[in-house]
């Protein structure tokens, strides 16, 4: 058991960081507070491979193992949550359904620009009545008529969806009732711009505001036949093994916010005096601190593993695993970032200093790809 990453990963991190530093760091306050997507840093990434990394090079990527991804969100994650979403909304929600079940036709119409980072994707699963509880919730409909699959219905907070780049929406909708008498989920690849489509105004939030949500809407919108990603009728499936990658990126996020959380931490708790000497020397912000450094490092290890395991092929594992990364990550962050407020005192609750910042961004983790509920259940089930 080697706990050592590559040259390779390691020179990953050094470049990902490197970047997240020099171009993301310097906008992140301004677009947060004005609510604005950073489009020309989200370029860059595309630039420079971020945004495929995990696809093979036959279709615009880098060829990246999944611990690599994982690496990706963590540094990303450490100095912004927002953008380092817009990348696993695009890279996870959008361009792993159509690599792992879509057809080749659809791989090199939309998953290489994806891969190159000339268009963003995005995935439309949550519904306003429904988000746990796809399966019976999944309003929305797509009849077949004519060799074109005719949609109504809408969806919420679907994130990417107004992004100035956007190219298309993989969409959850009702097709049937299966031969199984089990309600048909199918995934259908519906391209920004087609009549009918209706991207609705930017969603103002509480936190992760450098990322774009809208909610959707379909009236009669219609693409053609092929357009399906996978089997007809068995999206459900697909969604949910998406959603199993989309844990690991959200948990990877969580490790790296509360990482730059306990950096700042540390470095403020040696600077400011209290009553005389530092208040790092104080046994109440220590151990603070040290169960700070704890819990990140369990959720690195759980992240990690979940990568390594997804690597190695055994997914069963990696469902099991990967659910629990997601879950201790995504409530320990937001303990972390609490803590981390704490300790700065006043100056932690101002905008002039980012722990305002992730302290209003964390909650999210333990809602998207599964809330923390759900990974119970999903954790519970294989005890």
């Amino acid at each position: 058991m080697d706990f050592e990453l590559s040259e390779q990963h390691l020179a990953l991190r050094t470049m990902v960081r490197d970047f997240a530093e020099k171009e993301l760091e310097p906008v992140v306050a301004e677009c947060d507070e004005a609510n604005k997507f950073p489009a020309e840093v989200v370029q860059k990434m595309g630039e420079l491979g971020l945004l495929g990394l995990s696809f093979p090079e036959k279709y615009g990527g880098s060829g990246a193992d999944h611990l690599s991804y994982a690496i990706l969100f963590e540094e990303l994650g450490r100095v912004d949550l927002g953008t380092a979403l817009t990348v696993d909304a695009d890279s996870t929600l959008g361009g792993f359904p159509i690599y792992t079940f879509g057809s080749e036709e659809l791989k090199q119409k939309w998953l290489v620009p994806l891969a190159q980072g000339k268009i963003l994707g995005c995935q439309g699963l949550t519904e306003p009545g429904g988000g746990s509880d796809t399966y019976s919730n999944t309003l929305t409909t797509a009849v077949l008529k004519d060799d074109e699959w005719v949609i109504n219905g809408s969806k919420s907070f679907i994130t990417n969806a107004g992004a100035p780049n956007c190219g298309f929406c993989n969409v959850a909708a009702f097709t049937g009732i299966r031969a199984d008498g089990k309600r048909g989920i199918s995934q259908i690849l519906v391209p920004i711009g087609t009549p009918g489509f209706t991207v609705e105004p930017h969603l103002n939030k509480l936190g992760f505001r450098t990322s774009v949500t809208n909610d959707l809407s379909f009236d009669n919108v219609r693409v053609p036949k092929d357009n399906v990603v996978g089997v007809v009728g068995k999206g459900l499936s697909q969604f949910m093994s998406t959603l199993d990658e989309g844990r690991l990126t959200i948990a990877a996020m969580a490790v790296g916010m509360s990482q730059r959380c306990l950096e700042l931490s540390l470095a403020y708790s040696k600077e400011r005096v209290a009553f005389g000497q530092p208040i790092f020397s104080y046994q109440g912000i220590q151990y603070k601190l040290v169960d700070m450094a704890v819990n990140v490092e369990m959720a690195r290890l759980l992240t990690y593993k979940s990568a390594v395991l997804e690597d190695q092929g055994k997914l069963k594992e990696f469902t099991k695993e990967v659910a629990m990364a997601k879950y201790f990550a995504a409530e320990m962050c937001k303990t972390v970032a609490a803590d981390a407020v704490q300790i700065h005192g006043g100056y932690g609750y101002v905008k002039d200093y980012p722990l305002e910042r992730y302290y209003r961004d964390a909650p999210l983790l333990a809602i998207g790809e599964g809330t923390s509920e759900v990974m119970r259940i999903v954790i519970a089930r294989d005890l």
